[in-house]
Order: structure tokens, then sequence, then C-alpha cells
């Protein structure tokens, strides 16, 4: 793969790294858990983590569609991983937050995020790293 980067334009690789990055993360976990997770649904526990949003935040929040969204979210609570409430002062709208097995996942996704990031920093060095970080955090004016 690594021969096929270089020729890719700058676009298309970081789209390509992202993946790859998602892929591995999603495959330590899966081969490790009983509960199998997809990107999408992290995506969206990520939105949650610590907080009690409304579904309708959530869905309007991450880059899948509504219905999409939706499902994810009842595969979640399926899996015993988030509760969906109501809100006190509106009918309409429901709460999501993660249940203990939720956050207790995803604190462990999180501990395989910082196990690879160290991978990347013994291979490339932790100065180009740091500058590589800093760079995506940078305001692009786009």
């Amino acid at each position: 793969m690594e021969t096929n980067l270089h020729k890719l334009d700058f676009i298309d690789l970081l789209s390509e790294r992202h993946i790859q990055l998602r892929r591995i993360i999603e495959k330590v976990w899966n081969d490790n858990s009983d509960i199998y997770l997809s990107n999408s649904e992290w995506f969206i526990m990520a939105r949650i983590y610590k907080s009690k949003p409304t579904i309708s935040y959530v869905t309007k929040s991450v880059d899948i569609s509504r219905q999409a969204t939706h499902k994810f979210i009842k595969s979640l609570e399926s899996k015993g991983l988030v509760v969906i409430s109501s809100l006190e002062n509106n009918k309409k709208d429901k709460c999501i937050q993660l249940t203990e097995l939720g956050e207790e996942c995803y604190e462990k996704n999180q501990s395989i995020k910082a196990d690879l990031v160290k991978k990347i920093i013994d291979e490339i060095g932790d100065e180009k790293f740091q500058l590589l970080n800093q760079i995506l955090k940078l305001d692009w004016g786009l």
C-alpha cells in the first residue's frame, strides 16, 4: 500500500490514511470484543460520550443520513451501549447517553487509538508527529 500512497494527491492521501487508521482500529476492537461496532457507531458514541444530547443534535452533528443515524442508534441501544430517554418538557425529542457498558467500550476504544498513535510516533518520530498534529489543527481557511 505504501507505494500506492505516493501516487495520490493531498486530498486522496489524507482520505486514504483516515480509512486505513479507521480499519485498523475497527479490526483490533472487533478481534478482541464480542460486541461488533462499526465506524459509524463509534462516531455516534464519540458525540455522546460524557454528555446527554438530543437525538436530533446527534443526527445533525454527524455526516450520516438521518435515517441511518437512527438505525445506528437503535443498534447501539440493542447492544446495551446507549439508553434513550424522553425530555421532560418536549414530547417530540429524545435524549441519548452511553450506558456504563457504552462508556467502558468507548474508553477501551480510546486506548486502542492511543496504542496506534504510539506506533505511529515510534515509526515517524515524535517531532514529525507533533508537526503533523499541529498542521491538522490549524485553521485552513476553508
